[in-house]
This record gives structure tokens, C-alpha cells and sequence, in this order.
């Protein structure tokens, strides 16, 4: 999914929960979340796939190696 469909996602499952309502219809699929809990879970991992994507690659580890000149 790319970054703008995700958002959206993020942005309809918000709205429900903030709401109460427990069904959420996205892209033609219609989900019947059981509990509060299961719909937090949804969301933190819609958080994430959101962080992964827009954070970028990830830094390079540099170690760098020193020596007292005697070889």
C-alpha cells in the first residue's frame, strides 16, 4: 500500500474508534473489529507500516579503528 492509502486507513479507523462504531468499510472490504484492543492493535500497525515508509533507509554504522602508529 503506499503511503497516502495507508493514511487514509489510519484516518477512517480513527474516526470509527473515536466514535464507537466497531465495522469499518475500506477499499470495498468491511471489517467487524470484537474489541477496543483489537482495533488499537490495527492502528499500531498502521502506524508503523506509516513510519516505515517515511523515515527513510536506515543510517550506516560507521566503527571507526585507530591505532598508536606502531605497527
Amino acid at each position: 500500500m503506499t503511503l497516502e492509502e495507508l493514511t487514509a486507513c489510519r484516518d477512517r479507523l480513527r474516526r470509527a474508534r473515536f466514535k464507537g462504531i466497531m465495522t469499518v468499510r475500506m477499499d470495498g472490504e468491511e471489517v467487524t473489529y470484537k474489541t477496543d484492543a483489537q482495533m488499537a492493535a490495527a492502528l499500531a500497525s498502521i502506524e508503523a507500516e506509516i513510519s516505515k515508509l517515511t523515515r527513510g533507509p536506515r543510517p550506516r554504522t560507521i566503527y571507526p579503528q585507530t591505532t598508536k602508529g606502531l605497527t
